[in-house]
């Protein structure tokens, strides 16, 4: 699927205009029958309340890409207030490198003494680059400060409350040009014709089920405009003296590309600064003192909500809702007032005993009304069923990193010295790929980003499998079984797209891998004596239908809003003075997303300048605009290394098997290549390579290829260079043939390397990665975990022979 999924109808350029619809886009020609269907077409089904019939695309013609008819800028002068534009890059440099006052005033400095060209330079000091950057902040919804007031024991105990009213904050999304036309504001299910019948896939929150079913409730000509809310208390001092507690906001009508950016407009912001109660070690863990801190975070954030009312003067109804609610599991207990860990039901979303964690069925929901939670003011609202799974803390930092890491280090450990340097042995030999860490090292290291362990459980099967054998370690090896099958689920839960087939797929992986860690549990508690009763063992549980209900696990992630706090922690260093932060900190992220803004306009202008840059006599351009490659091109040869006769390749080469009769193969394959694709011999005649014929060597393929998962075009950069950045890297690739798609040593005896073989590099399908066995030499297993694309191509190559 190139671009995004479907074609929506024009939008107003000021505010989405989502009641206005060409029905010539989604009506069939009357007067023509209604074609066969062809394979991977696609069916978009709307909401009924949208009134928008039922529309058939080809795949080739499906896109969700959003182009406006009117591509001219909206503001010739994107730099204003700022007098010149030179004036606004300076100050921005200035923002983004968090410049103190005296070294901005230093900057302005040398650049008025050595000021000259076309633009001119007129700031003066910092002070005055502050009060533009005021100004210029008056575009969008600033922050408020309000108190809000809870008692404790009769005495009444004030708190700030940083916010942008809510409301205010996503008018300003709604009357962005650039943003319009990505808003979705109707439901949609979605299915793809695979030659017998349509089957039902699932992405972002609109084509899953509660959206629909929030649309449902309201009135017909009302549109559910949906939130994502994230909060989570985080460090900002280094020894954690000092904290903040922001939350972040994101709408789930704009696509998750805008979304879930943190650095575009329409992606997550700080909309809030709830208040921390001081822990009063008089009162700590006290229940009355627990309820008081509970009752200061959900009155604050009552006066985020509050701003829920409808009136942006155009003649049309949005119905704010709360969709979903993202947070990791401490702070999701505070979201749904329960008692957590200690609870008799510890889980926020249903009913399970405390007692009854580690086992996996059904229970029923949590569904009560709680006056004294915030969510229970807001209509259309079940907190129970807005929170929602958390991968991140759940998976990857949760049941991995805290619990099944630790056993694999638990019987590492019990093996003994030897057993902890094969495992980094073993690691540190596993092949380099893009976008996944490498380890050296791992027993000894303390892994706390989550990301990272995610990569290490991907990992950990290939790097342990000669370890924790059935013959060393009977339940180390019990445990890798049940990481395999952890794996294959974690891996479920992280597709892009879901189908309902992978969806059934997914949760008997979640069946698969409870039902070995019961077989897991019984056999080692006696010497682990771990107890497996925690809520993040339930809590995966609720995993695929939280991805029915609210679409793939991107949009209710943890990750997006966790990045955030980095830059907030930079703010509170470089940028206060250590007292009363939450106002210093909010106002720069004001002023930076007003830089932001700024700079987004300042580019549209420069690109639209750019294209009209042409010579009037012959329409030629006047320079390269720099344009990227087409990614409809297969693939890339880079890296070059120059023209070398095959005689210099042969005598540079003499050892090696793989080169023995080179020339001559490559005669036999061109000469049965080109006639096979109707290229023509050159002047008719067979091919003849001569020794003294040159030949150019590349060491580096880009390659193109469209994902199994979510159909859209993807891009491996493959290397084959013996010296890439200090190590060897020889990637691997898939090769497609005329029946089925190989590995190069796809856990098969590898070719003796005088059987090389010479391949066109368009027969490539994608890049892969091999793991050697230790235990078989020539012998390699496909890491099928690289990735959610790599990771169902090899089911469907299994498929056939299971």
């Amino acid at each position: 699927m190139q671009g995004l999924p479907r074609q929506y109808p024009p939008v107003d350029p000021l505010i989405p205009d989502f009641d206005q619809l060409d029905p010539g886009l989604n009506e069939p020609d009357p007067g023509l029958d209604e074609p066969a269907h062809e394979l991977d077409d696609i069916k978009v089904e709307y909401h009924p309340h949208s009134q928008i019939p039922s529309t058939v695309h080809h795949f080739s013609e499906f896109s969700r890409s959003c182009s406006t008819e009117d591509d001219v800028p909206c503001n010739n002068s994107p730099w204003e207030p700022f007098r010149t534009r030179l004036d606004f890059e300076v100050a921005e440099i200035a923002l983004e490198a968090a410049m103190t006052k005296d070294q901005t005033n230093r900057l302005l400095d040398l650049i008025h003494r050595s000021a000259g060209g076309n633009d001119t330079f007129t700031l003066q000091n910092h002070d005055e680059v502050c009060s533009l950057w005021d100004l210029a902040s008056q575009c969008y919804t600033r922050f408020r400060n309000d108190s809000v007031s809870v008692s404790l024991e009769n005495e009444v105990h004030e708190f700030n409350m940083h916010y942008r009213p809510l409301w205010d904050w996503v008018l300003d999304l709604l009357r962005d040009k650039r943003l319009a036309p990505h808003f979705v504001f109707d439901a949609q299910h979605l299915s793809k014709f695979n030659g017998e019948r349509f089957v039902c896939f699932i992405d972002e929150p609109w084509t899953a089920d509660a959206f629909w079913n929030a649309q449902s409730q309201l009135p017909q000509d009302a549109k559910p405009l949906a939130f994502i809310l994230y909060a989570d208390k985080n460090k900002l001092s280094s020894f954690g003296s000092q904290k903040g507690y922001p939350i972040i906001a994101r709408i789930a009508n704009l696509p998750v590309h805008i979304r879930n950016n943190n650095t575009m407009l329409g992606g997550g912001r700080v909309v809030g600064w709830l208040p921390i109660t001081v822990e009063n070690q008089e009162h700590a863990k006290k229940k009355n003192y627990v309820d008081f801190k509970n009752a200061v975070w959900h009155t604050s954030f009552y006066q985020l909500l509050a701003s829920f009312e409808c009136g942006d003067g155009i003649n049309r109804r949005l119905w704010p809702l709360i969709l979903i609610l993202s947070a990791d599991y401490e702070e999701q207990c505070i979201m749904a007032l329960i008692r957590g860990l200690k609870g008799k039901f510890p889980c926020p979303v249903c009913l399970v005993p405390q007692d009854e964690q580690s086992i996996l069925h059904t229970h029923d929901s949590l569904m009560y009304f709680n006056y004294k939670n915030v969510f229970s003011r807001i209509r259309h609202v079940d907190v129970h069923q807005a929170l929602s799974f958390d991968r991140l803390h759940t998976n990857e930092e949760g049941l991995w990193g805290d619990h099944l890491w630790k056993e694999v280090k638990f019987w590492i450990s019990d093996l003994g010295h030897e057993a902890a340097v094969k495992l980094d042995k073993n690691f540190d030999g596993l092949p380099r790929w893009p976008d996944l860490t490498h380890f050296s090292s791992v027993i000894a290291v303390d892994f706390t980003d989550g990301s990272v362990l995610g990569d290490l459980s991907k990992m950990i099967v290939f790097a342990a499998h000669d370890i924790l054998t059935l013959s060393c370690c009977k339940l180390g090896h019990l445990l890798l079984r049940c990481i395999h099958y952890y794996v294959e689920f974690d891996i479920y839960v992280s597709l892009e797209v879901h189908t309902e087939d992978t969806i059934a797929a997914g949760r008997l992986a979640l069946q698969n891998f409870s039902e070995i860690m019961d077989e897991y549990i019984a056999q080692s508690q006696p010497e682990t004596l771990k107890n497996w009763n925690f809520p993040k063992k339930h809590l995966i549980s609720h995993t695929f239908d939280d991805i029915v209900a609210k679409g793939v696990t991107r949009n209710y992630s943890t990750k997006p809003n966790e990045k955030m706090h980095g830059s907030l922690r930079k703010i509170y260093l470089q940028r206060t003075n250590f007292k009363n932060v939450a106002s210093q900190i909010l106002h720069y992220d004001e002023w930076l997303l007003t830089s932001k803004s700024m700079r987004t306009e300042l580019n549209e202008l420069d690109e639209y300048n750019q294209q009209d840059m042409c010579d009037p006599e012959n329409n030629e351009a006047l320079h390269d605009t720099g344009a990227s490659e087409s990614t409809t091109i297969h693939a890339h040869l880079g890296s070059r290394q120059g023209n070398h006769s095959f005689a210099d390749i042969i005598h540079s080469h003499g050892t090696d098997r793989a080169f023995t009769d080179f020339r001559m193969k490559l005669n036999h394959f061109l000469n049965g290549f080109l006639p096979q694709n109707d290229i023509p011999l050159p002047d008719g005649r067979r091919i003849h390579l001569r020794a003294e014929d040159m030949i150019t060597e590349f060491r580096f393929l880009r390659v193109n290829y469209e994902s199994i998962v979510d159909w859209r075009m993807h891009r491996d950069l493959l290397q084959c260079n013996s010296n890439f950045y200090g190590s060897p890297r020889y990637d691997c690739v898939i090769v497609n043939t005329a029946n089925t798609p190989f590995f190069a040593r796809l856990h098969v005896r590898a070719k003796p390397r005088s059987s090389s073989e010479i391949i066109p590099v368009r027969s490539i399908i994608q890049g892969a990665a091999l793991a050697s066995n230790p235990e078989t030499d020539g012998d390699y297993f496909v890491i099928h975990t690289l990735d959610t694309d790599m990771f169902l191509r090899v089911k469907a190559l299994q498929a056939p022979s299971s």
